[in-house]
C-alpha cells in the first residue's frame, strides 16, 4: 500500500525504493521550481514515515536531491549539486545520496551507470487522489506561505518541453483532498496560499468540465474563497489560451482575496514562431486578453516569461518581440534561453540558433524589462498598499516584504522601515517612499 503523505501518495515506481531510514538523520536538497518544493515536502514526509530523523544539511548523514531537468542549465546545477555531495561521501560527511525527482526520472539509468556514488537513483513524486495524511505536513516554506499542487503532468504538446516526457499527461486532485489540504494548511497559519501545476487552466479537465462551459479551475476557486479565510490566493501558471471570461469575473468579483497577479507565460508573439512552439494563441487574442484583464481587474499585475532563440527565430522575429514588450509593459517579465532537449519536436528543428545569440537576445530582453519594471515601480511611489511581513532584514532595522503583486521567490521585494516590531506573516500598511528596478521601499 502507497504512504499517504502530504496530500499526496507515493504510487509511481517507489522513488526512495527499498532504503532503510531508520533512525537516520536526513535532509532534502531541493532545485528547481516551486512545484518541487511540494514534491520535496513529499519525499521529507515519506522518509519520516519509514523512520527518517528529519535533519539540516549540514547534519544529515543521508541527503536526498530533488533534481530538476527542465533546461541545460538546470541540468548542469543538478548534476553539480550531486557531485558536492559526492564529495562529502568521499569525505566521510555523509554515508548516503538519493537523487530524486525529474533529472534522476529521465536520466535514471545513466546516472546509475556514470555515478556509482550514488545509492539510490529514484523518480517522481506522485499523488494518489483520495485521502491526505491526518498528521501536519512537513513544509519547506516559511509558516506564513504555503504552495499547494493541485495538478500534476500536463496535456499542452509545446514543442520545445520535456516536461509531459517527465512526468506524463495531466493527472488532477479531486476537489475534496485540495480543499482538505487547504483547510489544514489554514489551520498551521498559512497567510498566502499559492496555487500551483504545470498549467492550472488544465486542472479538471482531464475528468469533466464545468457547469455552463466553466473552467473547473474557476469552480475550484470559488469553494477555496468560500470554504477557507485564508488572506490571500495566488494563481500561478495559467496557459493565455484558457483565460477566459470565467477567469477574467473570478479576479473581478474577489478582489481583495484573490492576489491581482495573473501569471501568462505567453512565450513568444511572433505567428510563425508561436505555430513551431504549438502554441495555441494568435498575437491579436493575447493583446485583446491583455487590455481585457486590465480594463475588467483595474491593477492587476501581469508576469509573463519568453523564450528567446527558438530554432529559426529571426532577427526580424525578435524585434517584434521587443516591440511587443514595450507596448504591453508587463510588470514582472522573465526569460528563457531556448533549451534544446532531445525527445521534443523542437530538437530536430533545423536553424538552430547560435549560444551567444541567444545570449544576446536575452540580454536586450531583460534590459528592456528593467527599464519597464522600474518606470512601472516609480508610479506607485506615494501610494498605500497592504504588504505581507517576510522576515526582519540583515540590519535589524527594516523588513522585507511583498506586496499583492509580487509572489514568494520569483519577484520583488518591499523594503519596509517600521518604528514598531514586526512579525514574518503580519499584514501591515506601507507608504511608498521609493523604487528601485524591480524592488520598492517603503514606511510602515
Amino acid at each position: 500500500m502507497p504512504c499517504r503523505v502530504s496530500g499526496i501518495s507515493v504510487v509511481r515506481n517507489d522513488p526512495l525504493g527499498y532504503f532503510d531510514f531508520r533512525g537516520k538523520k536526513t535532509a532534502i536538497v531541493s532545485l528547481g521550481c516551486v512545484r518541487n518544493t511540494v514534491d520535496s515536502q513529499t519525499f521529507l514526509e515519506e522518509a519520516r514515515h519509514r523512520g527518517a530523523v528529519i535533519a539540516s544539511a549540514e547534519d544529515a548523514r543521508v541527503v536526498m536531491i530533488n533534481t530538476c531537468g527542465f533546461t541545460r542549465e538546470a541540468k548542469e546545477e543538478s548534476l553539480g549539486v550531486i557531485a558536492e555531495w559526492i564529495g562529502r561521501k568521499k569525505e566521510k560527511k555523509v554515508e548516503s545520496i538519493l537523487v530524486l525527482g525529474c533529472l534522476a526520472q529521465r536520466y535514471r539509468e545513466d546516472l546509475r551507470t556514470e555515478l556509482r556514488e550514488i545509492d539510490v537513483v529514484g523518480g517522481l513524486a506522485d499523488f494518489r487522489p483520495e485521502g491526505i495524511s491526518a498528521n501536519p505536513p512537513l513544509r519547506l516554506t516559511p509558516r506564513h506561505y504555503a504552495y499547494l499542487k493541485i495538478s500534476e503532468g500536463c496535456d499542452n504538446r509545446c514543442t520545445y518541453c520535456a516536461i509531459p516526457l517527465i512526468k506524463g499527461r495531466l493527472r488532477s486532485r479531486p476537489e475534496s483532498g485540495i480543499l482538505e489540504e487547504a483547510g489544514q494548511l489554514e489551520h498551521q497559519g498559512v497567510r498566502e496560499l499559492n496555487i500551483v501545476g504545470q498549467d492550472i487552466t488544465l486542472y479538471g479537465l482531464d475528468r469533466k468540465r464545468g457547469q455552463s462551459g466553466e473552467l473547473p479551475l474557476v469552480r475550484l476557486v470559488k469553494k477555496l474563497l468560500r470554504q477557507t479565510s485564508i488572506p490571500w490566493i495566488r494563481l500561478l501558471y495559467l496557459h493565455p489560451g484558457r483565460v477566459d471570461g470565467g477567469v477574467i469575473d473570478l479576479f473581478a468579483q474577489a478582489k481583495g482575496r484573490l492576489c491581482p497577479y495573473l501569471d501568462l507565460p505567453l512565450q513568444h508573439i511572433s505567428a510563425r514562431v508561436l505555430k513551431r512552439m504549438g502554441r495555441f494563441t494568435a498575437r491579436r487574442d493575447l493583446e485583446r486578453l491583455i487590455v481585457d484583464l486590465r480594463r475588467k481587474v483595474p491593477g492587476i499585475a501581469l508576469r509573463t516569461t519568453f523564450i528567446v532563440g527558438f530554432p529559426g527565430e529571426t532577427r526580424r522575429e525578435f524585434r517584434e518581440l521587443l516591440d511587443f514588450v514595450r507596448k504591453m509593459r508587463f510588470d514582472k517579465l522573465g526569460a528563457f534561453m531556448y533549451s534544446r532537449e532531445e525527445g521534443t519536436p523542437a530538437y530536430g528543428y533545423r536553424s538552430q540558433v547560435t549560444g551567444r545569440e541567444k545570449q544576446r537576445r536575452y540580454r536586450e530582453l531583460m534590459e528592456l524589462q528593467k527599464d519597464i519594471s522600474h518606470s512601472l515601480l516609480e508610479q506607485k511611489i506615494g501610494s498605500q498598499v497592504r504588504v505581507l511581513v517576510e522576515e526582519k532584514a540583515e540590519d535589524g532595522r527594516v523588513y522585507l516584504a511583498r506586496t499583492p503583486w509580487d509572489a514568494p521567490e520569483a519577484d520583488g521585494l518591499v523594503y519596509l522601515s517600521s518604528r514598531s516590531k514586526l512579525a514574518p506573516g503580519q499584514f501591515v500598511s506601507c507608504r511608498i517612499t521609493d523604487a528601485l528596478e524591480y524592488d520598492l521601499v517603503g514606511d510602515a
